[in-house]
C-alpha cells in the first residue's frame, strides 16, 4: 500500500471511529442493526492470523540462518517484553495507591451476582495452565480456537529445525516466505474496509452498553477507577515512546506510521486480529523483515502491557472496595502474578478479565468483585489493547536496531577475514 493510500485510510478510520461513537451514543441499541458489518470485518482479519503467524515466524526464524543465532535475539526480545510489562504494572500500582479509586465504592447485589456468574463460567486457572498452554497436542484445534501461544512455539521450533536439514529445507523456507508475502497482500485488501468495520464495532459496543445515558451513569459510579486506568495507560504509553526514542532512534514518525494499527486495535479490542495490520505498518515504515516476522507475532501472544497494568489496578481497586489492606508483599505478588497472567492472556476481546482471576486468587481477594468492573470493561479493553499493540510495535523498533547492528558487525568481521 502506498504512503498516500495509507494516510487516506488512516483519516477514514478516524472518521469511522468518531461516527461510531456518535451513532452508539445517540441511537443506543438501535445501532445493533450494523453489528454484522463489524463481525464480518473482524472475522476477515482473524481469517489471516493463523497462516500469517506460521509463515512470518517460520520464515523469520529461518532467515536468522545458524540456529545458534536465535538464542540472543529471542532472549533479548523476551527480556524487553518482561521489562516493559513489569514497568506497566508498577505504574498502575503507584497510581492506584495514590488515587485510591476503590475507597467509598459499594458493590450492588446485581454486580455481585454478575461477578459470581463470571467466576463460575471462567473455571479455575493457575500457572500450570499457562505453562501447559505452550504446547498443544492438537495444533489444528489450537488454530481453530485462535490459541496463538502454542502456534508461535511450534513455528519457532519448526523454523529452527528447517535450518538444519540443508538444501532440502530451502524449498520449505521459500514456500513460507511466499505465503507471508501473499498473506500481507490479502491484509492490504481487507484494510480498505477498515473504516466501515471500525465504525460498526465501536458503535455496537456502545449500543450494547445502553447508549450514551447508560454509559454516563456507569462512569459516574466508578469514574475514579476508569480515570486511574486511563491515566496509567497514558503514562505507560509515554514511557514506551521514550524507550523507543532512546533505544531505536525513531520518533513521532514511527508513531504516526503505526496509527492505523493502533486505531484498529481500539476498534477491534483484539491485538491478535490487529497483528496483520501491525506487521504491514512496520514493513511500510522500513523495519527489517527479521524483526517484524519474529518480534511482532511473539509480542501479540506474550506481551500484554496494557492488560497487566489493568489487572494490577483492578486487583487493588477490588481490595480497596472491600476494605482489604494489601501490604508490600501482597503487591509484589501482584507484580509477579499479573506478569505471568498477562503472558497467558489470549489476544481476544476481554481476555484479561479471565486471567485476572489468577491475580485475585494469588492475593486472596474475592473474585466476585469483578462484577462491578464488567460494566466498563468493554470500554477500557479498547484502550489497553491499543497499548498492547503499541508495546509490540516499540519492541519491534528496538529489536530492529539490534538485529541490524548485529548484521553489520557480522559483515564487518567477514570482510576483515577476506
Amino acid at each position: 500500500m502506498s504512503h498516500k493510500h495509507s494516510m487516506i485510510l488512516l483519516y477514514l478510520i478516524v472518521v469511522g471511529m468518531v461516527l461510531g461513537l456518535l451513532a452508539g451514543w445517540y441511537f443506543g441499541e438501535d445501532v445493533l442493526i450494523v453489528k454484522w458489518i463489524g463481525v464480518l470485518f473482524l472475522n476477515a482479519l482473524k481469517m489471516t492470523i493463523v497462516p500469517l503467524i506460521l509463515a512470518a515466524v517460520i520464515s523469520g526464524v529461518a532467515s536468522l540462518g545458524d540456529v545458534r543465532k536465535l538464542g540472543k535475539p529471542g532472549g533479548l526480545t523476551m527480556l524487553y517484553y518482561l521489562s516493559t510489562t513489569v514497568i506497566a504494572i508498577l505504574i498502575g500500582l503507584v497510581l492506584v495507591n495514590i488515587i485510591q479509586p476503590g475507597v467509598g465504592v459499594e458493590m450492588t447485589a446485581e454486580a455481585l451476582e454478575v461477578g459470581q456468574q463470571k467466576v463460575q463460567t471462567s473455571g479455575n486457572q493457575d500457572f500450570s495452565d499457562i505453562l501447559l498452554s505452550l504446547i498443544s497436542p492438537n495444533l489444528v484445534k489450537s488454530a481453530a480456537d485462535l490459541q496463538l501461544l502454542p502456534l508461535v512455539f511450534f513455528a519457532v521450533l519448526f523454523g529452527t529445525a528447517v535450518t538444519t536439514v540443508g538444501s532440502m529445507g530451502t524449498s520449505v523456507i521459500n514456500f513460507f516466505e511466499g505465503l507471508n508475502e501473499t498473506m500481507m497482500k490479502i491484509v492490504g485488501w481487507i484494510m480498505y474496509f477498515a473504516p466501515l468495520g471500525v465504525f460498526a464495532l465501536v458503535a455496537t459496543a456502545l449500543g450494547e452498553a445502553g447508549g450514551g445515558d447508560a454509559f454516563l451513569a456507569t462512569i459516574l459510579g466508578i469514574g475514579k477507577y476508569v480515570a486511574t486506568v486511563l491515566i496509567a495507560l497514558a503514562v505507560h504509553s509515554v514511557v514506551l515512546f521514550v524507550i523507543m526514542i532512546s533505544m531505536s532512534n525513531r520518533g513521532a514518525v514511527y508513531l504516526k506510521d503505526m496509527a492505523r494499527a493502533l486505531l484498529t486495535a481500539f476498534g477491534t479490542a483484539s491485538s491478535s486480529a490487529t497483528l496483520p495490520l501491525t506487521m504491514e505498518c512496520a514493513y511500510e515504515h522500513g523495519l527489517s523483515e527479521r524483526s517484524v516476522r519474529f518480534v511482532l507475532p511473539l509480542g501479540s501472544t506474550v506481551n500484554m502491557n496494557g492488560t497487566a497494568l489493568y489487572e494490577a489496578i483492578a486487583a487493588m481497586f477490588i481490595a480497596q472496595m472491600y476494605g482489604i489492606e494489601l501490604g508490600l508483599f501482597a503487591q509484589i505478588l501482584i507484580v509477579v502474578t499479573a506478569t505471568l497472567a498477562a503472558i497467558g492472556a489470549a489476544g481476544i476481546p476481554q481476555a484479561g478479565t479471565v486471567t485476572m482471576l489468577i491475580v485475585l486468587g494469588a492475593v486472596g481477594l474475592p473474585a466476585e468483585g469483578i462484577g462491578i468492573l464488567l460494566s466498563v470493561d468493554w470500554f477500557l479493553d479498547r484502550f489497553r489493547t491499543a497499548v498492547n499493540v503499541w508495546g509490540d510495535a516499540v519492541g519491534a523498533a528496538v529489536m530492529n536496531k539490534y538485529m541490524i547492528s548485529t548484521e553489520e558487525k557480522a559483515l564487518e568481521y567477514a570482510l576483515k577475514d577476506d
